[in-house]
């Protein structure tokens, strides 16, 4: 349980990495616009979001220097152009500390979602779009004041948004967007969206992935041992299953992300609806 100041080089590399990409993409056809940006641009933008995630654990500096973990979460934040970052970990917080827990946890789905994507072809449109009710769920299911942190990253991703645009040109802000919707939606790593708490077996609420897109993912896909030990960074969370695991290789975990994603439109037993849900506390 000690930060990873590797986190910084990393995540700062990533972002120079698509500034590069934006630079490269300005003056090619829309097709390959598209094209890089579904290939390597959504890949580079989910794996943003979960060294945003690192950084909402105080990782990169430590929790003496909490501040700066959200002033670099603000930088992180920048190629995927949408305000993300302190929005995030105000609600992740939630979600430790309330797994499951109506109108806490914005990771259960709403009401809506578990009655009308429920076929086939709805929760294939689910996980198209699922970046967009990752974005708006909180504020149906938990809307909170708006902090001042939250306005900065919010003048900050547009202000950069506006310099894409003026520098770079239309093309380079489209890449820049669609590679944080693709990679988000109906993309190999983004089946860990599903896989982390939608529940294939009765009774396990939390999944562990065990499969190469961890290396690109901040071993993310170690998710029970992460929720049982949420201080210990990415980086050290196949050590703690290599410490414990006469717990953790019994319990159900996956091996494949485009296998989860599969199975949750092509089975009928899983929908949104597939998740461990519990009461607030009183209610």
């Amino acid at each position: 349980m000690k930060p990873d100041p590797n986190l910084i080089w990393i995540i700062t590399l990533m972002v120079l990495v698509q500034l590069a990409s934006l630079y490269l993409v300005k003056d090619l056809d829309w097709k390959w616009v598209i094209f890089w940006s579904y290939v390597f641009g959504s890949s580079i933008n989910h794996s943003m979001t979960l060294g945003i995630h690192e950084i909402s654990h105080n990782f990169p500096f430590g929790h003496h220097r909490v501040l700066w973990n959200r002033w670099f979460g603000i930088f992180a934040n920048l190629p995927l152009g949408v305000p993300y970052s302190i929005s995030f970990k105000r609600y992740h917080m939630d979600h430790h500390r309330y797994l499951g827990v109506g109108g806490l946890d914005v990771g259960i789905p709403t009401d809506f979602e578990v009655w009308f994507f429920c076929t086939t072809f709805r929760k294939l449109a689910w996980v198209i779009f699922q970046p967009l009710f990752v974005i708006f769920r909180p504020l149906v299911i938990n809307p909170k004041p708006i902090s001042h942190l939250e306005i900065i990253n919010a003048v900050a991703q547009i202000t950069f948004d506006i310099i894409v645009y003026y520098v770079f040109g239309i093309k380079s802000l489209v890449y820049m967007l669609a590679a944080s919707l693709l990679g988000l939606g109906l993309h190999p790593i983004s089946g860990q969206l599903i896989a982390d708490h939608c529940m294939c077996l009765k009774g396990h609420e939390t999944y562990s992935y065990y499969g190469p897109l961890n290396f690109l993912t901040f071993n993310v896909g170690y998710h029970n041992e992460h929720h049982d030990f949420p201080n210990i960074p990415g980086k050290n969370l196949p050590l703690v299953r290599k410490t414990a695991a006469e717990y953790y290789d019994k319990l159900p975990h996956h091996y494949s992300w485009i296998k989860v994603l599969y199975d949750f439109v092509m089975d009928d037993t899983r929908s949104p609806y597939s998740r461990v849900r519990r009461f607030q506390r009183g209610k």
